[in-house]
């Protein structure tokens, strides 16, 4: 039997949390909204506090809840109420969105498994708050043989280096390369330095043997394929 003195003390969020808990379960993350889903990667952070209101302020601050996961550790600390362990803990759960994104596009050809391709790559850098320039080398089956970041740059500006990009594809024996990069901005529109460097790449990959498949823009709003722009040759 219950004692009512032990139901009064009995914090009110114990409930909320049960219930979200059971929502999920029952219908999956689809039902629930993205403050919710934040709440229940903090409850595990924060044991003994309400995290409903915390969790509202960080989506109302960063955007979503992959703003959140993807926000630099220094802007997460900002924010009253999360500490180094919360920090972490949100940080874990954004390596592990990398890791499965990442084994999708691992395991078959790239070309052929193309939305895991954007997946990968959205997760990995759409909500970066820096510029970032990577690199997938393909072998002859067009199979992944390595994802390297090459560049962080600023808000609006990543130095690439031609040269190096295509040595580096020689090093590992790679016979294509996609390119990747994000605008923090939000919007994935190529920029005349985006194609002019695409096709500097292009023109010293392609008599040594390289084949630059496509050129990938991922910001906030989407993503843009340099192919499917019609600005390959």
């Amino acid at each position: 039997m219950t004692n009512v003195g032990d139901a009064e003390d009995t914090p009110h969020y114990h409930g909320h949390r049960e219930r979200l808990r059971s929502r999920f379960r029952e219908a999956g993350e689809a039902a629930l909204a993205d403050y919710e889903l934040l709440e229940l990667v903090l409850f595990r952070s924060i044991p003994r506090r309400d995290v409903k209101a915390l969790a509202k302020e960080l989506i109302r601050r960063f955007g979503s809840f992959a703003e959140v996961l993807a926000a630099p550790p220094s802007r997460l600390a900002e924010v009253e109420g999360i500490g180094d362990s919360v920090v972490t803990d949100l940080k874990i759960v954004e390596a592990a969105a990398r890791r499965i994104t990442r084994g999708a596009v691992a395991k078959r050809p790239v070309l052929s498994s193309w939305n895991a391709v954007i997946d990968y790559c959205r997760t990995a850098m759409a909500f970066a708050d820096k510029e970032h320039f990577r690199v997938l080398f393909l072998d002859k089956r067009n199979g992944l043989i390595a994802d390297e970041l090459q560049q962080t740059g600023t808000v609006d500006h990543t130095p690439v280096y031609p040269r190096e990009v295509v040595k580096r594809a020689l090093e590992l024996s790679a016979t294509a390369i996609i390119l990747v990069h994000n605008h923090p901005s939000g919007d994935p529109t190529p920029s005349s330095a985006d194609i002019k460097m695409t096709r500097t790449i292009g023109e010293i990959a392609e008599p040594l043997g390289v084949l630059v498949h496509d050129h990938i823009i991922v910001g906030r709003d989407g993503h843009a394929s340099f192919r499917g722009l019609g600005l390959m040759e």
